[in-house]
């Protein structure tokens, strides 16, 4: 699963990708122009530490998700000068998106912050880009006949865009959409907003006037200092403890940002365990167990027999497979089985 973050210069972007990865990239105005920056951070899963307490592997793996620090465009503080083409196609080559808004004091930006008309710009920008691929490919088809059904669904693109509405809130088959897979639209991308406050703001309800656009848009949101953040990204997990208890809030950002991702993606976790792995496989909700087995290998995936399924409540209180077993609590599931969050998986195959 890999994040994007966006945001105008200013924004603090580079501090919170700091925040969420532990890493030290450069930030500020000091920073190299259109450099991007990478990180990989483990999610952090209980499950799979008392799978590992019963199992003693000789391997744990947490769920990963890398943060893509996306170089900011031309336009700044909430303008509407444009996305350079180089930011758009990076931002097309992600899951997701995470737009860090600007909400804290900063003497240095000449202006007060302004955090909805930078998301409202952003979205602006990205309708726009996602408008202009729609207009060509409608304008190809004009020469390629015979292709009724994608000029309709093109067509219902272009009126929801010219609507000035993203693209995730039009309701289309699947059939249709997959005529558009290879287009990476923007506006049809999940979006999560950061608003980066000052540290006094971090424990307070965001602006009503945020909140309902984030629900009106399906959007997801989490608050944040990212200066404060960054400080408790290079802390020890007790010196974390104290210090987010102090700020008013139950846990580091790192913890609630995953959350809030794993949510806005739809994204379960399916469990394997054993005396080799215990292991959190990150999935989309309501994949079946043959198509999740090809998250494993897809050589399991085609060769697929049947999954052998516990759900981890049961095997952490029982502590094994064998008395699992024995209490009826192991399920032999088809290849049409909805695997659910927490499932542990052990799957059968031809090789």
């Amino acid at each position: 699963m890999k994040i994007g973050l966006v945001g105008f210069p200013g924004s603090g972007k580079s501090t919170v990708f700091n925040a969420l990865t532990g890493l030290m990239a450069e930030t500020g105005f000091g920073a190299k122009a259109g450099k991007t920056n990478l990180g990989v951070v483990k999610v952090p899963d209980a499950r799979v530490d008392a799978l590992a307490e019963i199992f003693q592997p000789k391997k744990t793996t947490y769920a990963e998700i890398t943060f893509s620090d996306v170089a900011a465009g031309a336009g700044g503080g909430g303008s509407a000068r444009g996305l350079d083409r180089a930011v758009l196609n990076a931002m097309r080559e992600v899951d997701a998106l995470c737009q860090v808004v600007r909400a804290f004091t900063d003497p240095t930006a000449g202006e007060a912050p302004a955090p909805m008309r930078e998301i409202q710009d952003l979205e602006a920008e990205m309708i726009l880009a996602d408008l202009e691929l729609v207009e060509k490919r409608l304008e190809r088809l004009k020469k390629e006949k015979g292709k009724p059904r994608e000029e309709a669904a093109l067509l219902a693109l272009k009126t929801q865009l010219d609507a000035e509405k993203p693209l995730r809130g039009l309701d289309l088959p699947d059939e249709d959409w997959a005529l558009f897979s290879g287009f990476k639209f923007l506006t049809q991308k999940p979006l999560l907003l950061v608003l980066n406050v000052d540290e006094g703001d971090v424990s307070k309800a965001p602006p009503q006037e945020m909140a309902a656009h984030v629900a009106e848009r399906g959007l997801g949101l989490v608050v944040l200092s990212a200066k404060v953040e960054q400080d408790i990204a290079q802390m020890s997990p007790e010196e974390q403890r104290e210090f987010v208890q102090a700020l008013g809030v139950t846990e580091p950002a790192r913890d609630r940002f995953v959350r809030a991702a794993f949510a806005l993606l739809d994204l379960i976790s399916m469990l394997t365990a054993g005396p080799d792995e215990c292991r959190a496989w990150p999935i989309r909700r309501g994949l079946n167990a043959q198509k999740a087995a090809g998250k494993i290998h897809s050589d399991i995936e085609r060769g697929f027999i049947r999954a052998e399924v516990i759900r981890y409540e049961d095997l952490v209180l029982m502590k094994s497979e064998a008395k699992c077993r024995e209490a009826g609590k192991l399920r032999l599931e088809g290849k049409d089985y909805i695997v659910q969050d927490g499932d542990v998986v052990h799957f059968r195959f031809n090789v």
